[in-house]
């Protein structure tokens, strides 16, 4: 008896021990995303909940960023350096180039090749095409994360000052000669009252150079692109509207006037949604960017990504989480809080993010007919420049015109000198 007690005995130890090393051995990987409020931080949480309960093996730690501004990447920088960073992250796709340039992402190239349930195609081009842009003199193929999210921009018009003005409301293909024209008769209706408003960065006066037909790169984003009478035409187009007061100051943040009820259309991307249906307390609604010079409807893709810390202990379950992240479910999740849309171009997503604020009115489709312009830009990472540097000089330069300072001529016919150092430091 004694002997038959000592076998059990040693029996449940030994399943006890086995069950503290399972209990060991399961993952935990940390991720964290930018949130733009606290339902954003309410809906990760959860999202980050779900797939940690269906997960056998495998625990999840939600970590919201805490800064809407470069400092977001500066302090994962700073962490991944010091070996404290999450394991999956999210990132502007302005800064996949930076992230990978300096070593700090993974390639997941093999993890997806391994993945018979992964496409490439379930997502748009433009971001994959820079997610699988492979560094200068490396030798394979990579991939440096999947995105998140998209978005567009699209004109928020304030509807009853169209009505005072007599003004029909923007349609799909509209054009600048009808854009000028509300923005004048609008602002006509009183001295607080703009036609016109965007904020101060580099999106705003990109899409007006853009609709001229000029670029801020050339073809493979190896130089300066801006050179030319394109972007003379569209700066001064833009130009003409702060010179004769239609438009809000540049410089000015646009977004709390046009709130106000005293602007009557404000260029803003999907993000801006959200805060327009809670604070505007007047008809408004959203249109497609006027058609400009160059004939296409032009627009810019604005996307961020899920990416890898190179030095993940878990990397083979810091990819499934990054696909888990980015299937179609979660992405409709996401799109349910208004700010942004799907990141997979499939019907299905299509169909979710089209469905989303059903009592608002918004009309979704000017987003969806963003995202597929005749000539929409990607928003890109430069892995042949210094984006930052390039960035503020184009900035400083587009602001001294908007200003009165400079010339939209002396603008293009010296920024590409100024920047070519910018380009060629990182090649």
């Amino acid at each position: 008896m004694k002997r038959s007690l000592f076998v059990v005995l040693i029996l449940a130890l030994l399943l006890s021990t086995a069950l503290v090393s399972a209990q060991d051995e399961e993952v935990t990987l940390r991720w964290r995303t930018r949130p733009d409020n606290q339902a954003s931080i309410d809906l990760y949480t959860s999202v980050s909940v779900s797939i940690d309960e269906s997960w056998d093996g495998v625990a999840l730690e939600y970590e919201p960023g805490g800064s809407e501004t470069s400092s977001y990447q500066d302090v994962l920088v700073a962490e991944l350096e010091a070996g404290t960073a999450p394991d999956v992250f999210w990132i502007p796709g302005t800064d996949v180039a930076r992230f990978a340039s300096s070593g700090l992402i993974l390639n997941l190239n093999d993890s997806a090749a391994a993945d018979e349930n992964y496409s490439q195609d379930n997502f748009y081009a433009g971001p994959m095409g820079f997610l699988t842009t492979p560094l200068a003199g490396q030798e394979g193929e990579v991939l440096w994360g999947l995105p998140r999210d998209v978005s567009a921009f699209a004109i928020y018009y304030n509807a009853d000052l169209f009505d005072e003005a007599g003004l029909d409301y923007p349609e799909t293909g509209w054009t600048w000669d009808e854009f000028e024209t509300a923005a004048n008769e609008i602002s006509a209706l009183g001295d607080e009252i703009n036609g016109f408003g965007m904020n101060a960065w580099w999106a705003n006066w990109g899409y007006f150079v853009n609709a001229a037909g000029s670029s801020f790169f050339n073809e493979d984003y190896t130089a300066c692109g801006l050179n030319n009478d394109a972007t003379v035409e569209g700066l001064n187009f833009a130009a003409s509207m702060f010179e004769n007061g239609t438009a809000v100051p540049w410089g000015t943040d646009s977004e709390p006037p046009f709130l106000a009820g005293n602007v009557g259309m404000f260029m803003n991307g999907r993000w801006a949604t959200p805060g327009t249906i809670a604070n505007a307390d007047f008809n408004w609604n959203v249109a497609s960017l006027p058609v400009g010079p160059s004939g296409e409807q032009t627009n810019w893709l604005f996307w961020g990504a899920y990416v890898v810390n190179v030095n993940t202990a878990h990397p083979e379950e810091a990819w499934e989480l990054v696909t888990r992240l980015t299937n179609a479910d979660v992405q409709g999740q996401i799109a349910s809080l208004g700010a942004n849309i799907p990141s997979r171009a499939t019907d299905e997503a299509l169909d979710l993010f089209l469905n989303t604020l059903p009592d608002s009115g918004v009309n979704n489709q000017a987003f969806v007919d963003g995202t597929t312009a005749s000539d929409v830009r990607t928003e890109a990472p430069l892995f042949f420049g210094d984006w930052p540097a390039i960035d503020s000089a184009y900035g400083t330069g587009v602001s001294d015109v908007f200003n009165g300072n400079l010339s939209a001529e002396e603008f293009a016919n010296t920024i590409c000198d100024t920047v070519s150092a910018n380009f060629d430091s990182m090649e």
